[in-house]
Order: C-alpha cells, then sequence, then structure tokens
C-alpha cells in the first residue's frame, strides 16, 4: 500500500496508485480529506492539461500548493482524471 506522509500524518493511503512520469497518483478517495483546502493555484502542463492544486494542513504546519489534480486532463492521460498528485517536499511510501 502507497501512503503520503507529511509532518508525520499519513495523509492518503492506497493499493490503486497510477505511476506516471515518475509521479504516484492517488484516487480522490484515498486521500483524508480534513487535512486538504483548497488553493486558488492553476498551472498547466503541456502533456496532462490545467493542474488545480491544494494547501496540506497538519496540526498547524501548512504545506502551501502541496497536492495538484486534472479536474480534466488531456484524453491521453483521462487515467488520472479524479486522482491527486503530490509534491516532492511530502513523504511518499511505495
Amino acid at each position: 500500500m502507497a501512503k503520503v506522509i507529511w509532518n508525520g500524518t499519513v495523509i492518503a493511503e492506497s493499493d490503486s496508485v497510477i505511476k506516471m512520469e515518475g509521479r504516484n497518483y492517488f484516487p480522490h478517495a484515498a486521500v483524508k480529506a480534513n487535512y486538504f483546502i483548497e488553493s486558488d493555484r492553476h498551472s498547466v502542463c503541456l502533456i496532462k492539461g490545467t493542474a488545480n492544486y491544494y494547501h496540506i494542513e497538519v496540526n498547524g504546519n501548512r504545506a502551501n500548493d502541496a497536492a495538484y489534480y486534472f479536474p480534466n486532463p488531456n484524453p491521453k492521460v483521462k487515467v488520472i482524471q479524479n486522482y491527486i498528485g503530490f509534491t516532492d517536499n511530502l513523504d511518499i511510501e511505495d
């Protein structure tokens, strides 16, 4: 089971992780939503499309824009729709 840990707390875990371009993407249902705060940030990836972001907050500590998802990914990577990726400043255990 893959896990995402930040500030000593597991914030996501799943056996249904998708690996793409060296990143793990977790199903939305696998994250502990109480740690996720919608961000206003957006970015564009030529391969995947437009990403939306979440801040992660655990025990009063925040990692800004530390998780992202593609609500309408490009057709070639539609498999990651409804999945969340994480930035490198979080610990990910495979």
